[in-house]
């Protein structure tokens, strides 16, 4: 396993990482706990989950399992904060200072932890001035209960406002960034990767399978019997990246994986570690078996020319399915 520094800092961190967004949903407790054992047999250190993911549940499950293996110490832990956890509270969800303090207190008690190792902004905020939401954050820092702090979705001109409000202020900044990037969706290249090169960010992809478009499960005139794209009913999000483009996409690169003898979700996540400025793509399988399909993709490289032929079907900076959005956060937050 090659381990990587995140952004600035002084610790390294697996160039792949094992996100935790299905644990007690979609992957039952002991499954889980099983993936996380194999993934750190495998070499992988870095761990990523969300308050909100199943309201708790992920946390809770991720907690158990580093709990039950004793590994902990060796575990670069990072969860997030912003998302609604309660309907019926106004104040449960954002950056305000109110609402980061009061979760990242439960996360710890549902991480079964004292600290977390990189706590992260869930989405960039239009109603909350990035000073208090940086205040908060310094704040946790100061008492111990957090080491390093990220943002994920932010674009590159909210970020570097960040920068300037932490020196304005003194506060600690960020050191990380989260944005969704894979082979249909290279936008995060005209901006914010110039952006992390320039200033230092960490780069942790998330969706760098498509969800799911990236594994040659879905084909043009193919669909599976189980998916997530097979009901997208009332599903504006999964409509939107559901593209005739995408899927001609797919056509074309299914035989550049296989001219390499690998899976397109190993092509995938293999040109997508080698980007430039990528610290570690966050993968998400389900099952053991697409943790181990995941991990084979650490060994597959690309020559230029390979690299030219994949550029031909979705060009630098382009894209042909949209998983950058604003997702309602205010559409003056993202120019593209």
């Amino acid at each position: 396993m090659e381990y990587r520094s995140l952004g600035r800092t002084g610790i390294k961190v697996s160039k792949l990482c094992l996100g935790c967004l299905t644990f007690g949903a979609a992957t039952e407790p002991e499954d889980s706990y099983d993936m996380v054992d194999g993934a750190i047999d495998a070499g992988i250190n870095f761990l990523d989950t969300a308050n909100q993911y199943s309201l708790g549940k992920s946390e809770e499950v991720t907690g158990e399992a580093l709990k039950r293996n004793g590994k902990r110490n060796r575990i670069v832990l990072a969860t997030k904060v912003y998302r609604v956890m309660s309907e019926e509270d106004p104040n449960a969800a954002g950056a305000s200072r109110r609402h980061i303090i009061e979760q990242c207190e439960a996360s710890l008690k549902r991480l079964q932890t004292d600290y977390i190792d990189l706590y992260q902004i869930h989405r960039p905020s239009v109603d909350v001035p990035i000073d208090e939401t940086l205040r908060a954050l310094d704040d946790l820092i100061a008492s111990g209960k957090v080491r390093y702090i990220g943002s994920t979705t932010f674009p590159a001109w909210k970020l570097v406002e960040s920068l300037w409000a932490s020196k304005e202020h003194g506060l600690n900044r960020f050191v990380s960034e989260q944005p969704p990037y894979n082979l249909l969706d290279r936008r995060v290249e005209r901006e914010v990767i110039p952006m992390a090169q320039t200033y230092g960010f960490g780069i942790i992809p998330w969706s760098p399978l498509g969800g799911g478009l990236l594994t040659g499960k879905y084909r043009k005139d193919k669909m599976p019997t189980h998916g997530r794209y097979n009901d997208m009913t009332g599903k504006p999000w999964l409509e939107s990246t559901f593209t005739k483009e995408a899927l001609d996409a797919v056509e074309q690169l299914i035989p550049m994986a296989e001219a390499k003898s690998c899976t397109l979700s190993q092509f995938a996540l293999a040109w997508l570690m080698n980007r430039p400025a990528v610290t570690s793509p966050i993968i998400g399988p389900r099952t053991m078996e697409q943790l181990d399909d995941n991990i084979r993709a650490l060994d597959i490289t690309f020559v230029q020319d390979e690299l030219d032929e994949i550029d031909a079907v979705i060009p630098p900076g382009r894209m042909i399915s949209p998983f950058y959005r604003d997702e309602g956060f205010g559409s003056h937050i993202y120019r593209w």
